[in-house]
């Protein structure tokens, strides 16, 4: 069994920190808490995909391009259409991959953010400076979101098949493994990058400052 970390305090002596404090803790809470939040609020997710989608297939029908259904006309209506045209069950439809999202994001964030603090290091006074958060923030943010956007580009094809169920044609996704297969077969290991900077930008700025340290940062008598 490996040696339990330790650290020094502020008088120098080494100390074994809590497990609530230790990483592996912090991860196990982060991932369960995004798990339930994603889960609770997918189906709100997966209508905003619809009603994207619905509209594009309006501006085609608008433009003289034949549509065998006519689009569900807001949130409400829309949320309804698919419970009773798919089923309640289908409005989690792509949860999984979302879900697979939040336990690599997570953890990769995470560790990264702890990572940077270390090198970066905290003041002479014990405080943590305002360009270290947002760097840290940033750089952690960003990375986690460049590794987990396979899983990003899986859940918008999972939910893209209402598209193609709304046009009367053949649903080309199974599952989670048989749309990665699809993914690298058709655009190769690169294709599970697709689009992947518009939402690494999107997490760079959610994760400006490190929230955590952000919080904990007095404007007053911390140093840029």
């Amino acid at each position: 069994m490996a040696a339990p970390v330790k650290h020094v305090n502020d008088h120098g002596v080494y100390v074994v920190p809590h497990y609530s404090e230790q990483l592996w803790f912090k991860y196990i809470l982060s991932a369960a808490a995004a798990t339930v939040a994603e889960t609770a609020t997918y189906p709100l997710d997966l209508t905003k995909t619809r009603l994207q989608i619905q509209g594009e297939i309006a501006h085609h029908h608008h433009h003289g391009v034949a549509t065998d259904t006519v689009p569900h006309k807001g949130m409400v209506r829309t949320a309804l259409g698919i419970v009773k045209e798919e089923g309640l069950h289908k409005l989690w439809q792509g949860v999984t991959p979302a879900i697979y999202r939040h336990l690599v994001y997570t953890g990769c964030r995470m560790t990264f953010y702890e990572k940077i603090r270390e090198v970066l290091g905290k003041n002479d006074d014990g405080t943590f400076s305002f360009w270290k958060a947002v760097t840290g923030g940033v750089v952690a943010g960003g990375a986690a979101q460049f590794i987990a956007s396979p899983t990003d580009l899986v859940k918008v094809q999972m939910q893209m098949e209402g598209r193609r169920r709304l046009e009367g044609k053949p649903l080309r996704v199974k599952g989670v493994a048989d749309a990665l297969k699809n993914i690298v077969r058709e655009s190769g290991v690169r294709g599970l990058w697709k689009g992947w900077a518009p939402n690494v930008q999107r997490a760079a700025l959610v994760n400006l400052g490190g929230k955590r340290d952000m919080y904990k940062i007095d404007f007053h008598h911390t140093p840029l």
